[in-house]
């Protein structure tokens, strides 16, 4: 092990408010005004913010392959452009994405002696191969387009209740009476667990990216004992799934007769069931938020939708990059490396701001734009690529899909009259309250 290797392990018993305020920043501060090896993209209050797309800018402009050391995540790279994250993402060989390296997201660090039980939730996405292989090939045939093809008419039956049963003329938060509701009876569907728990999914999956908020928690620590909670929900799902004498076809069911998942301890199955959480849920939700919004901020393009909805699917890969809901992924270099002539040292971090490659005019033309006709669509960065291509994307896509057909069948417009908020992470770039009126 190289003695670079950054060894300090993160204190989770800090307040959340004392390590707000020790990294507070002026959020509306121009990133042009300040010295360019400063800038640190990282800090969770830009995006809560919502102006940290102009630091992405900057950066792909005049450093796309930039180190920071000074800020709340200590020493990392940014890679801010589309070809640079298309080459960390596709050698995994090279950029690894281990938990016990610093797994995905900043903030992890290397695992140093014995791991704290609480906080120590690994999952098949914090795994190189050849144990990620293994553990993503048991879950994968949930996914499959036969499989999908079972579920379109459910959702599209869910997608309409929702909409149908959705105040007219008056002010509602599309986030938590549409966004929310339809991703969460998908996960409900996908567990086999009782849809009105689905409203546990949600909880868990945003206890997850608010475990450093302190208008949540008063403490990280706080937060991973909710999380256990979740646990306990699905041992005992588990434990019934595993007493049944024919296999289920659903997620849990899965995972308890694979080969490669069967045996998982506590925390491995926690980190998994949150990940499967999370990536069904926060992800697809933000889309579908991003979506009503964007098209508000560009009312050309809510004209062209209406005057021709079969343009939906296209749009649908449109929103995923336009909102980009997952804002980066983390990996830590296992050698020495070189892009774009800078030095990366074996044990680096480095932070692929799929946000920014989303927006990176070098590849994608009038990126600033939200464009429903845009060629090439599809070619966007939100999935990731490589071995770790979010397994549950076409899933998301049909959601989307879906969900706005069934909006133009109802609806001249889903008009914003109010303020979004924004979600406190660096990780998933999510809204969490959009303020509407349907116009019929």
């Amino acid at each position: 092990m190289s003695e670079s290797r950054t060894t300090v392990r993160q204190d989770y018993t800090r307040s959340n408010a004392e390590l707000a305020a020790q990294w507070k920043i002026d959020v509306n501060r121009d990133p042009y005004s300040i010295p360019v090896e400063d800038l640190d993209p990282a800090h969770d209050d830009l995006f809560g913010a919502n102006t940290v797309l102009p630091y992405f800018e900057r950066l792909r402009e005049e450093d796309p392959v930039h180190l920071s050391e000074n800020g709340p995540y200590g020493r990392y790279w940014s890679i801010t452009k589309y070809e640079d994250i298309m080459y960390v993402d596709t050698h995994h060989q090279i950029f690894s994405s281990d938990i016990r390296n610093g797994g995905i997201r900043l903030g992890g660090l290397p695992i140093e002696g014995e791991p704290d039980p609480l906080t120590y939730l690994p999952m098949f996405i914090m795994e190189d191969p050849p144990k990620h292989d293994e553990q993503r090939k048991i879950v994968q045939p949930m996914f499959t387009s036969d499989s999908l093809s079972q579920l379109e008419d459910l959702i599209r039956m869910r997608a309409g209740h929702i909409l149908d049963n959705l105040p007219r003329n008056e002010e509602f938060n599309w986030v938590r009476q549409v966004s929310v509701e339809l991703t969460g009876r998908t996960l409900a569907t996908l567990f086999d667990v009782p849809q009105e728990d689905r409203h546990k999914l949600i909880h868990w999956s945003d206890t997850v990216e608010r475990l450093g908020d302190p208008e949540y928690f008063e403490t990280p620590e706080e937060g991973f004992k909710e999380l256990w909670n979740c646990w306990e929900y699905f041992d005992a799902v588990w434990k019934e799934r595993a007493a049944r004498e024919e296999p289920g076809s659903d997620l849990i069911s899965m995972l308890v007769h694979g080969e490669s998942t069967k045996n998982m301890p506590p925390n491995e199955y926690l980190g998994n069931m949150l990940l499967l959480i999370v990536g069904g849920n926060d992800t697809t939700r933000n889309s579908i938020t991003g979506g009503v919004l964007a098209l508000n901020q560009f009312p050309e393009q809510y004209k062209k939708l209406s005057d021709n909805p079969d343009i939906i699917p296209n749009m649908v890969s449109e929103i995923i990059r336009w909102q980009s809901p997952v804002a980066h992924m983390c990996r830590t270099a296992l050698e020495d490396t070189e892009i774009r002539g800078k030095k990366i040292k074996k044990w680096d971090k480095v932070a692929m701001w799929y946000v920014s490659g989303n927006r990176d005019e070098e590849k994608i033309p009038r990126a600033n734009e939200f464009r429903i006709d845009r060629e090439g669509a599809r070619h966007h960065l939100s999935f990731g690529f490589g071995i770790h291509r979010c397994v549950g994307n076409r899933l998301g896509e049909m959601q989307l899909r879906i969900l706005w057909e069934e909006i133009m069948k109802r609806f001249k417009n889903v008009e914003v009259v109010g303020d979004p908020k924004y979600l406190r992470s660096n990780f998933i770039r999510g809204i969490t309250e959009l303020p509407v009126m349907l116009r019929e």
